[in-house]
C-alpha cells in the first residue's frame, strides 16, 4: 500500500503545476510576481463568439450530452479553416474530429495507438505531453533534435536503425513549444517521405499556426502529397482566438488515427459542452480579424522583450513564431548553469567512450521491457549497456560466480556474455537523462543506489549504475560526492 502506483513512477510532478504553486506561496506571501511561465494567453475572447455562446446557452436542449466526435457544423467549420488556410480538402466525417483541447487529444491518441514497449520519437526539449502521454501508455521515448533541419533528419535515421522495436510514431510540433522554431513545407516532404519509407505515424502538433510574425505563414504538414496516409495535425482555438479555458481543439488527417481518437474518445468523454462547439463553430466561419489583432499584440510583445533583454546585454534569438522566446544563458551567467539532477554531475565522461551502465540483480530472473524480456543467468548478473545517441541499448551480460571466500561473489574477469546467448534481442532501454533511466528500472522492480566512475575497464573512464531489487535506500554518489536521490 505504500508503493507508488505503476504509472505515477513514470511521472515527474508536472512542471506547470510545480511552478503555478510556487507563484502562489509566493505570492500569499506578498511578493510581486512577473509570470514567465507557462503559455496562458490573457487576452479577453472575441466578443463575437462570447455572444454566440451566451445566445446557444439560454437553449435549453443544448444543456444535454453532445457528441465526441464534435457537433457536425464544428467539423465542417474546421475542414473549411484547412481548405482556405492550407489548401487542403478534409472529409468532415472521417477525417476530422474535435477535442478538449490540443493537448486531450494528443493524450488520447497515444493510448489508443500505443503497445507497451514501443518506441516514439519525440523532440528534445518539446512540450511534456508530447513525450509522457506515451510514457502514459506504456512506451519508450527516443529523443530527437528539435530544430527543423539535417540533425533532426539524422537522428530520425538513427533512431529507426539502432531502436528495438522499430518507432511506431513520431511526434513534431512547429512552431514549436517552447524553442519557438518554424518548418517549412521542403522539410515537411522530408518527413513526409521519411515516415512512408520506414512506416511511422506523425503526429504533428500545430497549435501556433497563427501566431507568427514574418511574411509566409507556417504550413500544414497535410500539405505534402501522401502525407495523409501517415499523418494526423492537432490544432486548438485557445491560442488562435483567445481561448484557452474554453477546452477546444481538432484532430484532422489520416482516417484511421481519427478513427482509433474517436473510438477511445467514446469511451471517455461526451464531448465540450454543446454551446462551445457553437461558439467555436462562429469563431472559425466568422470574421478573423480578431485574429490579426492578436498576431499583432504578439509581435509587439515579442519586439518589447527581445530588445529589452538585448539593450540589458542579454543577446536573444528573435523568434519568427509561437508565444515563446528561447533564450540562452549569457556567458557571464555560465556558473549558474546546473545540470537537472545530482546524477547529470556525475556523468561527465569523455564523448568518445560510451559510457556503461551496469543493471545488477541477485538470483535468477526476467527483467521485463514492455513485450521484451531479458533472461537472466541463473547466478547474480550484471546487465552491461552502452550509450547509443543518448538511449541505452543492452549488449551483454557480465556473470558472477561464486567463490570461496565465505560464500560471497566476484565477478568473473569482465566476462561479456555475448547477446545471442544471454540476451535473445538487443533493447533499448531509455533515453538520455538517468533519472527517467531509473523510473524505468523502478518499474521492473530495481532501484538505483549510485553512480560511481570506474577506470578498470576502459582507458578513460566509464560509468556504472549500481543497482539492486530489494528498495534499499540511495547510498551516497561516488562520482560527486552528493546524495543520489534520483528515483
Amino acid at each position: 500500500m505504500n508503493e507508488e502506483f505503476h504509472r505515477i513512477r513514470r511521472l515527474p510532478p508536472y512542471v506547470f503545476a510545480e511552478v503555478n504553486s510556487a507563484k502562489a506561496k509566493a505570492r500569499a506571501a506578498g511578493q510581486d510576481i512577473i509570470d514567465l511561465g507557462m503559455g496562458n494567453p490573457d487576452s479577453p475572447t472575441p466578443p463575437h463568439i462570447v455572444a454566440k455562446l451566451v445566445e446557444t446557452v439560454s437553449d435549453p436542449r443544448t444543456h444535454r450530452y453532445s457528441t465526441s466526435r464534435g457537433i457536425p457544423g464544428l467539423r465542417k467549420a474546421l475542414a473549411g479553416y484547412y481548405a482556405r488556410r492550407f489548401g487542403v480538402k478534409l472529409d468532415p466525417e472521417t477525417e476530422v474530429i474535435a477535442t478538449l483541447g490540443s493537448k486531450e487529444g494528443l493524450a488520447n491518441l497515444a493510448s489508443a495507438i500505443t503497445s507497451p514497449g514501443d518506441t516514439i520519437l519525440v523532440p528534445n526539449p518539446s512540450y511534456p505531453i508530447h513525450q509522457f502521454g506515451f510514457i502514459i501508455a506504456g512506451a519508450s521515448v527516443r529523443s530527437i533534435p528539435a530544430h527543423p533541419g539535417e540533425a533532426m533528419l539524422r537522428a530520425l535515421e538513427n533512431g529507426v536503425r539502432h531502436s528495438v522495436p522499430k518507432p511506431t510514431a513520431l511526434i513534431v510540433n512547429f512552431p514549436s513549444n517552447p524553442t519557438a522554431y518554424l518548418a517549412d513545407l521542403d522539410f515537411y516532404t522530408e518527413l513526409v517521405a521519411f515516415a512512408r519509407r520506414h512506416e511511422v505515424w506523425i503526429l504533428s502538433d500545430l497549435a501556433y499556426a497563427e501566431i507568427y510574425f514574418g511574411d509566409t505563414p507556417p504550413p500544414s504538414i497535410l500539405q505534402v502529397p501522401g502525407a495523409k496516409e501517415i499523418a494526423v495535425e492537432f490544432t486548438s482555438m485557445s491560442k488562435t482566438y483567445s481561448m484557452p479555458g474554453w477546452r477546444i481543439g481538432f484532430a484532422a488527417g489520416n482516417p484511421k488515427l481519427v478513427s482509433a481518437l474517436a473510438r477511445m474518445k467514446s469511451y471517455l468523454d461526451y464531448g465540450a459542452f454543446t454551446p462551445i462547439q457553437v461558439a467555436a463553430t462562429a469563431a472559425l466561419n466568422g470574421p478573423q480579424e480578431c485574429v490579426a489583432e492578436m498576431r499583432a499584440l504578439y509581435k509587439e510583445r515579442r519586439d518589447v522583450i527581445v530588445k529589452g533583454l538585448d539593450q540589458a546585454g542579454w543577446h536573444i534569438p528573435n523568434p519568427e513564431g509561437s508565444m515563446f522566446a528561447w533564450a540562452p544563458i549569457p556567458e557571464r551567467y555560465a556558473h549558474l548553469r546546473r545540470p537537472s539532477t545530482t546524477v547529470d554531475r556525475c556523468l561527465r565522461v569523455p564523448h568518445r567512450v560510451p559510457p556503461l551502465i551496469a543493471a545488477r540483480t541477485a538470483n535468477s530472473q526476467q527483467i521485463a521491457l514492455g513485450p521484451r524480456r531479458i533472461h537472466l543467468k541463473e547466478r547474480a548478473t550484471q546487465v552491461i549497456v552502452k550509450s547509443i545517441d543518448h538511449h541505452f541499448e543492452i549488449v551483454g551480460v557480465e556473470e558472477r560466480v561464486p567463490t570461496h571466500n565465505r560464500g560471497r561473489y566476484a565477478a568473473r574477469a569482465h566476462a561479456i556474455r555475448q547477446p545471442r546467448t544471454d540476451i535473445q534481442r538487443r533493447v533499448i532501454v531509455e533515453k538520455a537523462d538517468f533519472d527517467r533511466l531509473a523510473r524505468r528500472l523502478a518499474m521492473i522492480g530495481i532501484e538505483l543506489l549510485e553512480v560511481r566512475y570506474r577506470s578498470r575497464l576502459l582507458p578513460s573512464r566509464v560509468v556504472e549504475l549500481s543497482v539492486n531489487n530489494n528498495r534499499s535506500a540511495a547510498r551516497r554518489c561516488g562520482g560527486c560526492g552528493n546524495r543520489n536521490g534520483v528515483r
